[in-house]
This record gives structure tokens, sequence and C-alpha cells, in this order.
């Protein structure tokens, strides 16, 4: 065979697996910084109990890349500075464990699955059916601060050029912030929020899902048992007689934090 003849083979080849095979994720298919910043603004002046703190957002796309990194307050230290890693992570793991429509079909689940980091934090306790998840995936802590190899410089994060933005962060957190976005019940990314008890970073990820129209879920099912709200946090959570971590009724279960609000008050996702 000719060289000539095995490139232009090979090209064919190549030309041919790229149309057959599915199209990797990029952030063309999500929102920008700015949008995310005014999506979280927007969603920190609501109602959402907790602590009443500033926030940091984070997008990712469908494999896994951080596409937008933004924060509510004045500059990066107006909030929890470890919430800006936190965030990503929930994006991550939100991203990472919920399904569209697309997937192939289950008898429980024909349309995709979509779980918030929120539904997973019963199911990783001791004894739980998905203990030591959180062990798994970890953080890249060079994506997570390495700015162009000045590392001691945060001034980027929370910008459009924040380190972690085209890279792929990883990471696992279980209680709530994190999100799957959808559009037209297809998922393309995931979101996470962090900087104030769990229970309102779950309520404020929730709006700015909201707020970007990310919410498509269509007859994508979740675990909540709210058709309105099936990937929204569950309080089912009673004490275990025997001492430890409380007992879900569900199995997907989440503990009430301080100040905490009606979650049935939340949008419905469309």
């Amino acid at each position: 065979m000719s060289i000539r003849h095995w490139v232009t083979s090979g090209s064919m080849t190549l030309s041919l697996s790229l149309l057959t095979c599915p199209v990797f994720a990029d952030c063309s298919a999500l929102p920008g910084f700015l949008a995310l910043k005014a999506a979280l603004t927007s969603a920190v002046a609501a109602h959402n109990g907790g602590l009443g703190f500033n926030m940091w957002g984070t997008l990712v796309a469908n494999d896994g890349t951080v596409c937008a990194v933004a924060f509510s307050g004045g500059d990066f230290t107006a909030q929890w500075l470890g919430s800006r890693v936190i965030s990503a992570q929930k994006a991550n793991t939100a991203n990472d464990f919920s399904l569209g429509a697309g997937t192939p079909p289950t008898s429980a689940f024909p349309n995709g699955l979509a779980l918030s980091t929120a539904n997973l934090y019963s199911a990783v306790q001791p004894g739980g059916s998905l203990y030591g998840l959180q062990h798994s995936n970890p953080v890249s802590t060079a994506v997570a601060y390495d700015n162009g190899g000045d590392q001691g410089n945060g001034i980027a994060f929370g910008t459009a050029n924040d380190p972690m933005v085209g890279r792929r962060i990883g990471g696992v957190n279980v209680f709530g912030g994190g999100l799957g976005l959808y559009r037209k019940g297809m998922k393309i990314g995931g979101v996470g929020v962090s900087g104030d008890t769990s229970c309102a970073d779950h309520n404020i990820a929730w709006r700015v899902r909201n707020n970007l129209g990310l919410d498509q879920l269509g007859a994508v099912r979740g675990v909540s048992g709210d058709s309105k709200r099936p990937d929204n946090i569950i309080f089912d959570i009673t004490p275990n007689p025997n001492g430890g971590t409380g007992i879900s009724a569900g199995g997907f279960g989440h503990p009430t934090c301080l100040n905490t609000v009606p979650v049935n008050n939340l949008p419905p996702v469309h």
C-alpha cells in the first residue's frame, strides 16, 4: 500500500469514526461567565434559608470540563474561599452521576435519571449502598489552584480566566448544591454552588439552573417523588435508635440545616 493510499484511507476511517461516534462535549453548549455570575447573584438574593452568605458557582460541560466559575460577592474573598473548589466538585458530581434522554433506557428510568448531590448523602454513609463513592474521582489540585504557574496568586479566582476553566477538576461531593443541567431532556453538564449551609446551597443551585433555563428535564425522572422537582433535596432522615447516622426512609435523604426553608417552594422544572 502506498503512503498516499494509507493516509487517504486513514483519513476516511477517522472521518467516518467521528461521524458515527458521540461528539465530545465542550463549553459551547453552556452559558458563559457573565450569564453564570448574573444567575448566581440573582439566586443568592432569593429566600434560601441558611446564613445568607455570598456564594461560589461553577458550570461543567458533559465531559467534565469546567466552563465557568463565578462568585456573588464583591471580590474572591467575600465568600468562603474553600467553597470555590467545592462548587466545582458539586458540579462535577451532579454531571457524573446523572443521565438524560438518549441513554440506554431501563425499566425503572426509561428517560434517564437526575441525581442532585443532596440525593447522595445517605447512600454514601457507612452501610449505605454507595459507601466509598465520596472517595472516588479525587479533585485535581493542579487544576484547582495553578493559574499559569503562579500558584500563589488567587486574583483570577472566580473570573472568566479562573485556573479551572477549560480543564477537568474531578471530585465527588455528597451534600446539597450540585445539579445536572438539562436542555430538552438531554443532560449537557452540571452546576455546583457552595458557600452557605448545604441546604441553602441546594436551593441556590436550583435557582441558578432555573435562571439559566437549563432545568428542561422533560420526562427525566429522579428519586424525590415530586414529578415537578425530580432531583430535589429530600428530608426523610429520622434518628437512628442505635446511634450514629440517622436513617433515610427512601435511602436518598439529606439532613436539615440551620434555617431550613420549605423546598417545595422552589420553581418546578420544565
